[in-house]
């Protein structure tokens, strides 16, 4: 066997750290460009301190920043919404973009309640429900019960993006 065949085959220590370490941070954009040849990715949306920090450019003050936001329930969805988090220009995350997997993952599924019989004070926990549109949804029922979402959008008026923010917290029984 050569030599020049030989060395291709074995793993250099820099592969073996960053295939192995995931505590190593990546130092250039080459060592970026070798980690994803060995298939590491950051899963933007479930990254820790500790993954963030692996990036070169990142600062411990950023790191700390993104994960918190994430981890508390904001989903990223592009580099954008990434240089957002981080307050940077796009043009400084493009090198390192190959990296970062963009998941998406359900929050956890709000309680809904019965349009039809909860009480104004119930209404009221609704996120985007202030005290006049749960009286105005409570009032509407003296005409009859809420066929669906659709029949109280018409009945109340309601503009279509009120609309969509009710519909995972209402149901028509």
């Amino acid at each position: 066997m050569g030599f020049s065949r030989w060395f291709a085959s074995s793993p250099s220590p820099l592969w073996q750290r960053i295939k192995h370490d995931p505590f190593y941070r990546l130092q250039s954009i080459s060592e970026v460009q070798l980690a994803i040849e060995l298939g590491v990715r950051i899963d933007v949306n479930r990254a820790s301190m500790d993954d963030w920090l692996r990036l070169p450019g990142i600062s411990i003050h950023q790191a700390r920043s993104i994960a918190a936001l994430t981890q508390s329930g904001v989903q990223l969805f592009c580099l954008e919404d990434v240089a957002a988090a981080l307050d940077v220009p796009v043009s400084r995350l493009e090198s390192i973009a190959p990296i970062l997997q963009f998941c998406y993952y359900d929050a956890i599924a709000p309680e809904t309640m019965n349009a039809n019989t909860a009480a104004v004070e119930l209404l009221t926990r609704i996120p985007a429900v202030d005290l006049y549109l749960a009286r105005a949804i409570v009032e509407g029922r003296r005409l009859g019960k809420y066929r669906n979402l659709a029949d109280l959008q018409q009945r109340l008026n309601l503009p279509p993006q009120l609309t969509a923010e009710l519909l995972h917290y209402l149901r028509f029984e």
